[in-house]
């Protein structure tokens, strides 16, 4: 792309400096939070050209030094700001915001708050227009950056009739038009399929290896960190290590100590057979010839006792709660979005809907609590169909949490906000009361009563989202891609307090990106291509099957796949320990 950085019109800009981006000193504390220093003491230097990725738990100070990159910070974000960051040689504060996008372009964590245009076309123009670029070369440009982010047939879309990973593709071609030398993007595939994160960083290594493009990205994903020439480290506005992706990485003691989720498949064999730590396989490829090198095997009978546990998990779900008879779902302007879907859930399923960004699993589920009507066939709830019953009434069968929680939340307090199902369902006031403690303790929130849902972390927004569903006491819960935006500890939490809910009787319909999820939690997944059904079936079962999951834009977590290729498919990394015999 850099060859068409200059218009006609322009003199070329050559860098001041062989240093793409250099920080010293940066310490910053927000002026809301004046006592607590967000980034603290961060020194860099990044020669124009690297391929960065910046990785670290919750309030690591990750997105505080990535809008300190381009003035956002101290122009807009106020605080008590000490150092320097120069780009391309040059001070930021101080500096419009405006006048930085020519330098560096940054895709923002909200990725909604960054689109505002009518159509796609319009949205990808934005930035070019701006900068005065000729309507020749901006349509060129259009071309171009639709072709990169795959949103060819969109053009004439509005950004809010998208999916949220194609509103997410398209936050990050607005900003790929514009030509900047950096661009930093802030967890740019947290909403998209397994294989569009693949093609996000495809998308930095096209761009890295064709110019001197500077590449930051901000990750929770450690499998992707591979892609990148440098791994930065961060923990509580520090940074902890700084070096080669693949050396950093073996070290699955620093990952797990800082909340980090460690690779696969360097934790399993550190863990058993102890081998040095520049030793370990990083991927399940090298991992298959350590394997078949060290002569491992699996242990047939404690896999046989597994596949006999959820043979009995399957015998004590209850009966049919939930059928889906040849559902079609046409939307107004055409699409179909559900093309005849069929399926039964039983009571205490735990089901993932799985599919690719805009193959219509929300559209799918929506239809379970009569947000959407069928165009054709029909939804039963508990014997209830979903065309002659309200909202109001199916929802007290089934409970809808939606994947963003600012979308659901809306009351000033904690309390006020998991009281009002029962409230408008005439419940007294000191069941209200019971409720409410019920749904907090179950959420791990009591003692949040009186807060503000708005000033809590994402991860605590999302629990009081499920609370405000657990006090409707519905039998089914919906949660639409309940882990998005929350770092590995907090993933953790929330899949665990959805593992507890459908333990005690709830069944769970489930839809994410998150593989490694739905391999440790999800007892049946359904895989959704273009408004069909494509594979429906027990966790273990459809992900043996890696290459139709390719076909519809998914990928195993690393270690599913490590266990495919020697034999068995096993659904987590203590499954794998304890079924792998040999040398210990």
């Amino acid at each position: 792309m850099k060859e068409e950085h200059v218009t006609q019109g322009e003199s070329p800009e050559i860098p001041v400096s062989d240093t793409a981006i250099e920080v010293k000193n940066l310490t910053f504390s927000y002026k809301t939070d004046p006592e607590n220093k967000a980034i603290e003491n961060i020194n860099l230097s990044i020669p124009r050209g690297q391929f960065v990725v910046i990785m670290g738990p919750s309030a690591a100070g990750k997105s505080t030094l990535a809008n300190s990159l381009n003035g956002l910070i101290p122009g807009f974000l106020k605080g008590k700001y000490k150092g320097d960051v120069l780009i391309n040689g040059k001070v930021v504060k101080g500096r419009e915001v405006s006048e930085m996008a020519r330098e560096i372009g940054l895709v923002f964590q909200d990725f909604e708050a960054q689109l505002f245009s009518t159509n796609v076309n319009l949205e990808i123009a934005f930035g070019p227009e701006n900068f005065g670029i000729e309507r020749e070369e901006i349509v060129k440009r259009i071309e171009k950056v639709i072709k990169t982010v795959k949103l060819e047939g969109f053009e004439d879309r509005q950004p809010a009739t998208l999916s949220g990973g194609q509103k997410q593709r398209l936050a990050i071609g607005s900003v790929l038009a514009t030509y900047p030398d950096i661009i930093c993007m802030d967890e740019p595939t947290t909403d998209l399929d397994p294989i569009g994160k693949i093609g996000i960083f495809n998308i930095a290594k096209e761009l890295h290896a064709s110019s001197q493009f500077t590449l930051l990205i901000v990750e929770h994903e450690t499998e992707e960190a591979l892609h990148a020439d440098r791994l930065i480290m961060m923990k509580d506005g520090q940074v902890l290590n700084d070096g080669k992706p693949g050396e950093l990485l073996r070290d699955v003691a620093f990952t797990d100590e800082i909340g980090i989720m460690s690779l696969h498949t360097p934790s399993f064999f550190k863990k058993l057979l102890n081998m040095e730590q520049m030793e370990l396989p990083l991927t399940p490829e090298e991992g298959v010839a350590v394997f078949r090198e060290k002569k491992l095997s699996f242990d047939e009978n404690k896999y046989a006792e597994i596949l006999r546990t959820e043979d009995v998990r399957e015998a004590s779900y209850g009966d049919t709660v939930l059928t889906v008879d040849k559902l079609i779902h046409v939307y107004p302007n055409g699409n179909k979005a559900v093309n005849d879907i069929s399926f039964k859930v039983r009571e205490r399923e735990f089901m993932a809907i799985l599919g690719h960004n805009g193959s219509g699993k929300t559209t799918l589920v929506k239809h379970f609590n009569s947000l959407l009507d069928p165009t054709e066939g029909d939804v039963t709830i508990y014997g209830k169909n979903t065309r002659d019953h309200s909202i109001f009434d199916i929802g007290k069968e089934i409970g809808y949490v939606f994947q963003n929680p600012d979308h659901q939340i809306f009351a000033d307090t904690v309390f006020d906000e998991v009281a009002f199902s029962p409230k408008i369902r005439g419940v007294d006031k000191e069941e209200i009361k019971e409720r409410v403690h019920e749904a907090l303790k179950a959420v791990d929130l009591v003692g949040y009563e009186e807060e503000d849902p708005f000033s809590l972390s994402k991860g605590e927004r999302q629990r009081v989202a499920v609370a405000s569903i657990l006090s409707a006491r519905p039998k089914i819960i919906v949660l639409d891609e309940p882990t998005t935006g929350l770092d590995y500890k907090e993933q953790k939490k929330m899949m665990e307090l959805i593992k507890r809910l459908n333990e005690s009787g709830h069944t769970i319909i489930m839809i994410t990106h998150t593989m490694w999820v739905v391999s440790e939690y999800a007892h049946r997944v359904a895989v959704i291509r273009d408004g069909e059904v494509m594979m429906d079936g027990r966790t273990r079962d459809v992900f043996a099957e890696e290459e139709k999951l390719k076909k519809s834009f998914l990928r195993t977590p690393h270690i599913v796949s490590l266990s495919n290729q020697v034999g068995k498919t096993v659904l987590s990394l203590d499954e794998m320990i304890s079924c792998t015999e040999g040398a210990r």
